[in-house]
This record gives structure tokens, C-alpha cells and sequence, in this order.
């Protein structure tokens, strides 16, 4: 019943739906549910075998949706560990996801003529694509950016699929055989368990976290928890736990950094910038001295120019390689009007960008980007 509640919660709420899916959700009863609408739609009008849309997701949309996020959004981890890691998590909320775009289809098929269920096909995935950018977003913590063209380009390993479907369709015949099922479960057992090893560890993780957050005394598991919301993008509840975490301990100094930089991304300056200075107040090194760096950029967004150098010149002499630094100082000299100076940092965020170690160019890149365009401004 209560995965049932998760399913019908994805129609209202779909990105807390997503979110109470990674820690509640089941990916059996996901496959069972995309199993049970595909059968519906078989016996309805479409000419399609009931286990067909399962595998597409599990052997083909899924696997495509985790390599494009991995190379758009700069996953960390190699692409093995990123599998192991979010494959079983992304199948659950993609199958959730389908189940719940198809089920209106179901009843469309018993009432509608058959000249009009194709376009009733195609809102239906036009509304599963939506689903998935909660899904896509909820999993792997993307930007909005990131998660549409995800979704955006996830057409691409299914279009792969539909050339190469005579001998795709043969392999998945044998794939969904008892035969076949059998010897890779026998020989291939700890392999395929360890797919689903993602979910069950966030699930894990998130179920040892809410009960030590039942201590009221205990502000890590509060800021903990916090974290894990604020990855997942669901503000709201990320605030509250870095609350509570506040409430408990004042000098949870991790906890007042992360209420001032969703402050700060929210436009409420005035909060960010009591939060920073209470994280100034109590360690200016903090979290390698990014308090100076998000200083300098709140006093760049309500142009304090001068106060911003302030921050970003100390931050830059102890951190003389970071792009998004350099980019914010730029910035406050462009601001003051020392161009020369402003032109000479957006050069070096581009030159840190890259010589920035191959892993973190995924993250740095935009810095770059960013600069080349403060470049042209000041150039022209």
C-alpha cells in the first residue's frame, strides 16, 4: 500500500515523490508496476509484448540516462562506480515514472478511437519526460540545466535501439527467458546484486540518519539529512534540518555555510549575509576559505565592489587556482572599473580551467566559460 501511495504521490508531487522513492521505494514493486500497465496496454489496442517496455528502460533508457549524466553533469567516480552506484536508484524512479505516465493511457485505450490514442501516446511520453527530469535531477543532484538536456538527449540511445532492434529484440528474448533468467542469477548473481546495492545503501544510509535524528541532541545527523536534501534539491527540507542543526549546536558552523549559499541562491541576501558572517565569526578558513569567496560574491550581487575585492583578494592568495574565484574577483574589479586588472583575472580563471586536474574540468569548465564572456566585455 504504501508503494502504491508513492506511485499515486508522483501525479501531485513529483519531485517529493522522487525523493520518498530513494528512500522508501521498492524496485521490485516498480518493475511489477511497469509490467502490470504494459499488460493493460497489450490487451487494450498496442501490439507490444508486456515485458518489452521494462527491459527498453532497464537495458536501454536507463543505462544511456546514466552515461549522458555522467558525462553532462560530471558525476564523480568513474563510470563503473557511477553504475553500481546509481543505476538501481535511476531504474526505480524511471520505472515509477513510466508506470505513472502510462496508466491515464490505459483508461485513454477502453474509451478513446483508435485514431486518437496516438496522440494520447505521445502526451503520455511527453509527460514521462517530465517525470524523468525530477528523476534525473533527484538522483544525481544535477542543475536544471544539466537534468534537461539529459532527458533532452535521452532519445539517443533509443533511436540506437529501434535500428538495431531485429537482433536487439532477439537478445531480449532471450534475456527475459526463464532459460536464460535461471544461469545468469546462478552465475552472474553478486554482479547483478551489486546493481541494486546503490538503492538499498541510500536507503541504508537515510534510515540509520532519521533515527539518529531522533536524539535531540544530535545536530550532525540533522545536518547530515539536511545534506542529503539539498543534493536532491528540495530546499524547503534542507533548511529545516540546517535549523535544527543550528538550534542544537549555534557553532555548527557546516550547517550556517549551507543556509547562507541556498540563502544567497534564493536572492535572500540579507539571510546570506548574516549566515556568512556568522561563519566568519567563527572560522574564516572554513571549508578552505570558500566563506571569502562567498562573501565576495554576495557583496558582487548587491555591488559593493570594494568590499568584494576585499573578500576575493585574500581568497586568491590563498587559493591563487581556483576559477570561480578568479571569475568573482574579475568581477569586482570590472565593477570598480579597473579593467586591465579585471581583464588579467578573467585570463587566469581560463588558464586555471585549463591546467585544472582532468576531473574537475567537468566542474571548473563553466568558470571558464564565464570568464571568456567577462573577457569580451571588458574588451570591448
Amino acid at each position: 500500500m504504501d508503494h502504491t501511495k508513492l506511485l499515486l504521490r508522483v501525479f501531485a508531487q513529483p519531485g517529493a515523490a522522487m525523493s520518498a522513492i530513494l528512500d522508501r521505494g521498492s524496485l521490485l514493486y516498480a518493475s511489477v508496476a511497469v509490467l502490470a500497465v504494459s499488460f493493460l496496454l497489450a490487451r487494450a489496442a498496442f501490439a507490444i509484448s508486456f515485458y518489452t517496455p521494462l527491459l527498453v528502460l532497464a537495458v536501454v533508457y536507463v543505462p544511456g540516462a546514466v552515461v549522458l549524466s555522467k558525462l553532462l553533469a560530471g558525476l564523480g567516480g568513474g563510470l563503473g562506480a557511477v553504475f553500481q552506484r546509481d543505476y538501481s536508484p535511476l531504474l526505480t524512479c524511471s520505472a515509477m515514472a513510466w508506470a505513472a505516465a502510462n496508466l491515464p493511457l490505459v483508461v485513454a485505450a477502453w474509451f478513446l478511437p483508435e485514431s486518437l490514442l496516438i496522440y494520447a501516446a505521445g502526451v503520455a511520453y511527453a509527460y514521462f519526460a517530465v517525470l524523468m527530469f525530477f528523476a534525473v535531477r533527484t538522483v544525481f543532484g544535477t542543475e536544471n540545466r544539466a537534468a534537461v538536456a539529459v532527458v533532452g538527449l535521452s532519445w539517443i540511445p533509443l533511436v540506437a535501439a529501434v535500428f538495431l532492434w531485429g537482433p536487439l529484440r532477439f537478445l531480449l528474448g532471450w534475456i527475459a527467458s526463464p532459460f536464460f533468467l535461471f544461469f545468469a542469477y546462478y552465475y552472474l548473481g553478486s554482479e547483478i546484486g551489486n546493481l541494486g546495492a546503490g538503492l538499498r545503501g541510500r536507503q541504508n544510509f537515510h534510515r540509520m540518519l532519521q533515527a539518529a535524528a531522533v536524539n535531540p541532541h544530535d545536530g550532525e545527523a540533522q545536518y547530515q539529512l539536511g545534506l542529503i536534501y539539498q543534493q536532491r534539491r528540495q530546499f524547503t527540507e534542507a533548511i529545516q534540518r540546517f535549523q535544527n542543526a543550528v538550534a542544537i549546536d549555534p557553532k555548527e558552523t557546516d550547517a550556517h555555510f549551507q543556509l547562507g549559499r541556498i540563502a544567497r541562491s534564493q536572492g535572500r541576501l540579507p539571510d546570506a549575509l548574516a549566515e556568512f558572517q556568522t561563519v566568519l565569526d567563527q572560522d574564516e578558513r572554513h571549508s578552505q576559505s570558500e566563506i571569502l569567496r562567498e562573501l565576495g560574491a554576495l557583496y558582487i550581487a548587491v555591488r559593493q565592489y570594494e568590499d568584494a575585492r576585499a573578500m576575493l583578494a585574500d581568497y586568491a592568495d590563498r587559493r591563487p587556482y581556483d576559477p570561480e574565484g578568479l571569475y568573482y574577483y574579475g568581477q569586482a574589479m570590472e565593477g570598480l572599473g579597473r579593467t586591465a586588472e579585471a581583464r588579467e583575472l578573467f585570463e587566469r580563471a581560463v588558464e586555471a580551467d585549463r591546467t585544472a586536474p582532468r576531473y574537475r574540468r567537468r566542474v571548473t569548465a563553466s568558470w571558464s566559460r564565464l570568464a571568456q564572456k567577462g573577457l569580451a566585455r571588458v574588451a570591448a
